[in-house]
């Protein structure tokens, strides 16, 4: 190729290059957004319209739907409301303790939310996490075992439902990236996921690198929050000095969504809440 011509050629592909890679600022759309942690954190006690008129003021398009025993009786309205106003129930929050959940035998509240959303045709994720409880006394060996068995019966029942099911760290041994991945390969099932809470990983920051690397495979969501070592747990966006750089560090190696929002503040306003961490979020990554 002659050196004008190939100077031609670059400055025709370079731009068509970068316009084909993600930008960081497309990867904070609000198509590629979850409002999480919303149900329960909410001190206006808001009705499932109420819920989901808020959540579509906001701009929301993707709802990821956790809950306390209260919330049941309304859940199948509130699925249905969001259809109507076309925002997606990403997924359901699913806790499983090992005193009323064992394969073959959940407890009454897993199981209506089973049954509810089967009945309504959601397909979705299920986000399971687990009690420390479940693993208690256990080697990890054993634990590996105990784990894969239920999270394979509950993929069983999620297939039959045409949905997913995924591992959400909530603390202790399950709470490890490395121990869902071994899980995970332990069932040789490629289509399983893990949710990455930041609230749920103080503890993990010194090697939050490898944690990327264990966990991107299997990464469907990541759920932000602001992150100061040694900080409280739940912090907006934005406020605290290391979750920029964490951000920055999933996006580097590949990472490009969905992202979580958090409401997850006792006693407040969620709907404040949720605002401040997308303000939050939007002021870290928008160029002055």
């Amino acid at each position: 190729m002659r050196p004008l011509t190939k100077i031609k050629w670059l400055i025709w592909v370079i731009p068509f290059l970068f316009a084909c890679q993600p930008q960081v600022n497309d990867l904070f759309q609000m198509d590629n957004l979850v409002a999480w942690c919303v149900v329960p954190f909410d001190s206006t006690e808001r009705t499932p319209q109420e819920r989901i008129t808020m959540l579509d003021e906001l701009g929301f398009k993707h709802f990821a739907y956790d809950w306390r025993e209260k919330h049941l009786a309304t859940m199948e309205e509130e699925w249905n409301l969001a259809k109507q106003n076309g925002i997606t129930i990403s997924s359901i929050w699913i806790w499983i303790d090992d005193r009323s959940n064992q394969p073959g035998r959940l407890s009454e509240a897993n199981e209506r939310i089973l049954q509810t959303a089967k009945k309504v045709g959601l397909e979705t994720q299920l986000w399971v996490g687990f009690n420390d409880n479940f693993f208690a006394g256990l080697s990890e060996q054993d634990a590996i075992s105990k784990g894969g068995t239920m999270i394979q019966y509950l993929c069983k029942r999620a297939d039959s439902m045409n949905c997913k099911v995924a591992l959400y760290n909530h603390g202790s041994w399950f709470g490890e990236p490395k121990n869902q991945v071994k899980i995970i390969q332990s069932l040789q099932n490629p289509d399983i996921g893990i949710i990455y809470n930041f609230h749920h990983g103080h503890d993990q920051l010194a090697y939050f690198p490898e944690i990327i690397d264990i966990a991107l495979p299997y990464l469907w969501c990541v759920n932000l929050n602001g992150m100061e070592k040694n900080g409280s747990k739940i912090l907006p966006l934005g406020s605290g000095d290391l979750e920029k750089g964490m951000i920055d560090l999933l996006i580097e190696k590949g990472y490009t969504g969905p992202f979580g929002i958090l409401g997850h503040v006792e006693n407040a306003d969620v709907k404040i809440i949720l605002e401040n961490n997308l303000e939050g979020l939007h002021s870290m990554f928008t160029k002055s």
